[in-house]
């Protein structure tokens, strides 16, 4: 026809099916609803564990009260995984006191010493022979076979002081995975948010050459 602009009436063709195709994608959208791909929730207790009805210091040992005045004393899953497997440990004789955040013991990971803090006050009143025989088992069991001494305390009540239980001991765990997650430094790599699992001797990923000096910080030990 003479005088129409043929452009102008394309465009209003191709604005009209433009809409209508909006419509209708919209509409498919409200009766199809995309099923959500639920991500795993990234496991953080599983990187650690914790033993029920014991109480937990921040240098990473642990209290366990087995009755009366006397309590069982170890190193718990977090310090066994920074470390690695032990070969050794040098362990307080029969007798002597320990006090809490003061040395209580050390441990032997590859020709270093590294200290760990008593989690309480107490006498000794034995010391685990199996774990001496065979240094493994704590990195087996820490809470259990792998206790590390026996102690006599004067007030089980005041010996629970700074120590942590129950939902107080998982928070401050969990906030321990958090912590290893933003480290992404050498081996530390395989430990992402995926729920991907930490090497056994955290330290040593951390820092080859520094591992112990890293170990102690985190032990609150050094």
């Amino acid at each position: 026809m003479e005088g129409m602009d043929i452009f102008a009436t394309k465009g209003a063709e191709y604005i009209f099916c433009y809409s209508f195709l909006v419509v209708l994608v919209g509409f498919w959208w409200l009766m199809n609803p995309r099923t959500k791909v639920a991500r795993p929730a990234a496991a953080l207790t599983p990187w650690f564990q914790l033993k029920d009805g014991a109480l937990f210091h921040q240098g990473h040992g642990w209290v366990l009260p087995v009755g009366g005045s006397e309590v069982l004393v170890g190193m718990d899953d977090f310090a066994q995984k920074l470390l690695g497997k032990a070969t050794g440990f040098t362990l307080p004789p029969v007798g002597a006191r320990v006090a809490q955040g003061e040395r209580g013991w050390q441990v032997q990971v590859d020709g270093h010493a590294i200290p760990m803090l008593s989690p309480v006050d107490g006498e000794v009143v034995a010391v685990n022979s199996d774990v001496v025989g065979k240094p493994e088992l704590v990195n087996a069991d820490p809470y259990d076979r792998g206790w590390l001494l026996k102690l006599k305390v004067r007030n089980p009540q005041a010996a629970s002081r700074n120590l942590l239980s129950g939902n107080l001991a998982q928070a401050w765990m969990d906030g321990i995975v958090e912590r290893l997650r933003e480290t992404r430094t050498g081996e530390l790599g395989v430990m992402l948010p995926d729920g991907g699992f930490p090497v056994s001797g955290i330290a040593r990923a951390m820092d080859p050459e520094g591992w112990d000096r890293v170990a102690r910080e985190w032990l609150l030990s050094e």
